[in-house]
């Protein structure tokens, strides 16, 4: 058990985008979170890592409004966004990843992107989101007549993100990205997230592969039952003893 609330090192001072204080999440009488709080600057990557069933993706679905809080707070620039349905939140600038993908298995790569900008009515500008998304991923730009369901894992990913870019967020929520992908695919998708970020989208990420987040991050959060651990940049956590050995197999 890693000793509570470690902050390691000093965090770069960038404008809080958004801001998460003592949020509690409950299943019935299931305390999932126990206050857990963190934040994201603007133009950052946060990653959190920590053993199935820490906490990571009902921090996430707290957050993009898939789930209500039952104590604690939620900011998005300054906005208190606690406990608002997930849909109001996307023109706010949030757009959200799930795990699982979630996609439209019986619309094509191009309905599914069309999705993705819905709350959107520049024309031109979504034919270029679009596009933009085919650089990324020129795969998709070769399906993108083809129905969502008949591709590979790995597409279907690259498809998860694209449609949740096409929104334009700001933030960016990502649930388990590489889970179940080959490691060429998975190197090939943070790579872009890696350009993603560059083009100045923040990303909250929630990974099983705590290497490659870690890697990828500015600043990382450790949950374990629930509870933020420890704290620290990606460089400092992979040179962590705990971390090594609790979550990099070393």
């Amino acid at each position: 058990m890693l000793e509570p609330v470690k902050t390691l090192g000093t965090r770069a001072e960038r404008k809080r985008l958004l801001d998460v204080q003592g949020v509690k999440v409950a299943y019935g009488a299931i305390a999932a979170l126990k206050g857990v709080s963190l934040s994201v600057g603007e133009g950052e990557v946060v990653a959190l890592i920590g053993a199935n069933g820490a906490g990571k993706t009902s921090t996430l679905r707290a957050v993009s409004g898939m789930l209500k809080p039952v104590g604690g707070s939620i900011t998005l620039r300054g906005q208190d966004i606690t406990g608002h349905k997930a849909h109001t939140l996307v023109p706010k600038g949030m757009a959200h990843a799930p795990e699982g993908r979630g996609i439209f298995p019986n619309l094509t790569v191009e309905e599914n992107l069309k999705l993705g900008a819905f709350l959107r009515h520049d024309t031109d500008g979504i034919e270029a989101d679009a596009e933009k998304s085919f650089t990324f991923f020129p795969v998709l730009k070769e399906r993108r007549k083809q129905m969502a369901g008949t591709l590979s894992g790995g597409e279907q990913q690259m498809l998860a993100i694209s449609r949740a870019l096409m929104s334009r967020p700001q933030l960016l929520l990502l649930d388990e990205p590489s889970l179940g992908l080959a490691p060429q695919v998975t190197q090939t998708i943070f790579r872009i997230l890696r350009e993603v970020n560059a083009q100045g989208v923040s990303i909250l990420l929630v990974e099983q592969n705590a290497h490659l987040a870690l890697g990828l991050c500015h600043w990382a959060y450790v949950l374990e039952t629930g509870e933020v651990v420890m704290n620290g940049t990606g460089a400092e956590l992979l040179q962590s003893d705990d971390i090594r050995k609790a979550y990099l197999g070393e």
